[in-house]
């Protein structure tokens, strides 16, 4: 019986018939992984200031979990540096959608040296919206309806703190320094605030001198 021929099929067809090769699964994966750590490193930037130094992430620690087609759950480990010199390592977690290349549901929780504390909580928040410079700012209209001369309100970024608060809400609390008019000694105060984590919108604001 004489062979037949093999039928010459087109690359582009080729490509369409063959199943997904690694590599984009590999792309995938590096994609969400650095979205993630990138959004990661600006909250911790916008939580802790420029006490924030040189963020790492531990790529042993990384665990990426599929959730959907599109939705990859992923959690790692990681450590910054402090102005001061202090090494803090932290946990975190994040959602990455594909099809959106976009990022969620942020959780970070710190441990070890000054912020052993801040492990010993169970309370992981979702940092996606919430602003300590919101928090930050609308102390400081606070301080102004008290004080109409204010000459100068500064903000200790390490004395940031998280903390649950009623009704699903974030409390911020924190440290800092007011001058009350021109020319006056600078006075220590604190202040606390609650956001909506969802929104990112501030529902309360108190100080204290």
């Amino acid at each position: 019986m004489p062979l037949r021929p093999f039928a010459l099929v087109p690359a582009f067809l080729l490509g369409l018939l063959l199943p997904a090769t690694p590599a984009f699964a590999a792309a995938d994966t590096a994609r969400a992984t650095e979205r993630c750590e990138h959004e990661v490193a600006e909250n911790l930037r916008r939580l802790r200031g420029r006490d924030a130094k040189e963020v790492q992430f531990l790529a042993a620690r990384r665990v990426l979990t599929p959730q959907s087609d599109d939705e990859t759950a992923i959690r790692g480990e990681g450590r910054y540096r402090t102005a001061g010199g202090a090494s803090v390592s932290f946990s975190y977690g994040c959602a990455y959608n594909a099809a959106s290349d976009s990022t969620s549901g942020v959780v970070l929780r710190e441990a070890g040296g000054q912020r052993a504390a801040a492990a010993e909580r169970s309370f992981d928040p979702d940092l996606t919206n919430v602003s300590p410079q919101a928090c930050e700012s609308a102390a400081a209209e606070a301080l102004k309806k008290l004080h109409p001369r204010v000459a100068r309100i500064n903000f200790g970024s390490d004395s940031r703190r998280l903390q649950p608060a009623e009704l699903g809400r974030v409390a911020m609390t924190g440290d800092g320094s007011v001058e009350r008019a021109p020319g006056m000694n600078l006075i220590p105060f604190s202040y606390r605030c609650e956001v909506e984590p969802r929104s990112g919108r501030v529902t309360a604001i108190s100080t204290k001198e």
